[in-house]
């Protein structure tokens, strides 16, 4: 696979619905009432139910993990959390949209800048992944 600037990796869009979050808390241990609580997240001045960062963080890379032949190729990822992932308590949940695209190639290196889009919101802001290339 050539890897050069402005590469664009296949977008990647996934629901998170309130069952995720409850699924997620009980995995990472992070049972924060705004990961469930309207009544909590409310008191708190959030505009509803907020997934947790880290599930956003962790869902947010692998659209370059599926992108890469070998996921330990992944070296370095981090991201600025800007604004929550709001899940209403329905059915449908919400959608987020992952994209990224090649922003630097050197030295058997490629810097990977990621987006990640809930309804009209970027969620993240400076997702970058770092990975290792042929």
């Amino acid at each position: 696979m050539v890897i050069e600037v402005g590469t664009e990796l296949p977008p990647l869009t996934v629901t998170f619905r309130r069952e995720d979050l409850v699924r997620y808390a009980g995995a990472s241990g992070d049972f924060n009432p705004i990961h469930w609580s309207d009544r909590m997240a409310a008191a708190l001045g959030l505009p509803g139910v907020i997934a947790h960062g880290m599930l956003t963080m962790a869902t947010a890379v692998r659209v370059v993990t599926d992108w890469i032949s070998d996921p330990a190729d992944l070296l370095e990822y981090g991201v600025r959390f800007t604004k929550p992932v709001v899940v209403p308590d329905d059915d449908k949940g919400v959608n987020v949209t992952f994209s990224a695209k090649v922003d630097k190639v050197t030295e058997g290196r490629a810097e990977i800048d990621i987006t990640a889009v809930a309804g009209e919101e970027k969620v993240l802001g400076r997702a970058r992944a770092v990975v290792r290339v042929q």
